[in-house]
């Protein structure tokens, strides 16, 4: 397969988190095709492994690792494996995130009775949901990138894209808690940014709109393969009215990462989300 973008990233080491999903494996094959040499991190390191595996057999160099996005110590410890056995990083993208039940409402919207129900409302909430998916989300940005920024720090040509989402534009309903933390991956990417401005390092982001992944398909698509209402709703305010493709992501990943093309680009959120921020439902 070809890349989309031209981007040259030859003698470039590239880390990419959460690798061993739908969206950060195939950024991890993109940026092997464009020649860096990937490192994919992962909780799960068989699935991570599995998809190194894959980009190998295609030609590139890739390595799987181990990591806990919220293991401070453990970041610091695959920062170091990766540096012995591929060289610095060069360019990362965290990827890491997600969503849980436990912080998810049954409810768009609240109804007299509720608070009495046997319904999952605001008002039920554990706080330890809560906390698992801003932690997940946003320390599983911030600890990686403690990790290997310092490994940028002072030489030309580094950067970091962060994944962020349509969350951060406008909360979604039944999500609070992963509205809130992609939105304060958001405001951390533009806060990164300016921090490093003068350290040889860029700082962006990608918002995702709407693309069908393991950890939403069960939201959008009922077991015999029928759209949920849920669906309904979010293609009926998309206004390309399809699903995003995971390769749709690779043409602004590689644009962000080119030195050429956006050497003066830093601190921006790109949204790639089929114009849903742009409609307004009327």
């Amino acid at each position: 397969m070809k890349n989309p973008i031209n981007t040259d990233l030859h003698g470039k080491v590239a880390v990419v988190t959460g690798a061993g999903g739908v969206l950060c494996s195939s950024f991890s094959k993109v940026l092997a095709r464009a020649g860096a040499k990937v490192a994919l991190l992962d909780l799960n390191e068989a699935a991570a492994a599995g998809f190194a595996a894959e980009i190998e057999a295609e030609g590139g160099v890739a390595k799987a690792y181990k990591c806990n996005v919220l293991d401070k110590d453990m970041c610091k410890a695959v920062a170091e494996q990766v540096k012995a056995g591929l060289g610095p990083c060069d360019v990362l993208v965290n990827g890491a995130g997600g969503n849980n039940p436990r912080a998810t409402t049954d409810k768009e919207y609240y109804e007299e009775g509720d608070l009495d129900a046997d319904t999952k409302s605001f008002f039920d909430l554990e706080a330890s949901g809560v906390e698992f998916v801003f932690n997940l989300n946003f320390l599983g940005t911030l600890l990686p990138t403690q990790a290997f920024a310092a490994q940028m720090v002072g030489r030309k040509g580094c950067s970091i894209v962060n994944v962020s989402s349509m969350n951060a534009f406008c909360p979604l309903t039944k999500i609070p808690a992963y509205s809130g933390a992609k939105a304060a991956v958001s405001n951390f990417t533009q806060w990164l940014a300016v921090h490093f401005s003068r350290a040889g390092i860029r700082v962006n982001a990608i918002a995702p709109g709407f693309f069908v992944t393991k950890q939403n398909e069960k939201m959008l698509f009922h077991d015999d393969g029928t759209p949920t209402p849920r669906t309904g709703k979010i293609l009926a305010a998309t206004p390309m009215g399809r699903f995003g493709k995971a390769e749709e992501l690779d043409g602004a990943l590689l644009f962000l990462l080119n030195e050429e093309a956006a050497s003066f680009i830093t601190g921006v959120v790109l949204p790639i989300d089929g114009g849903f921020s742009a409609y307004s439902g009327v």
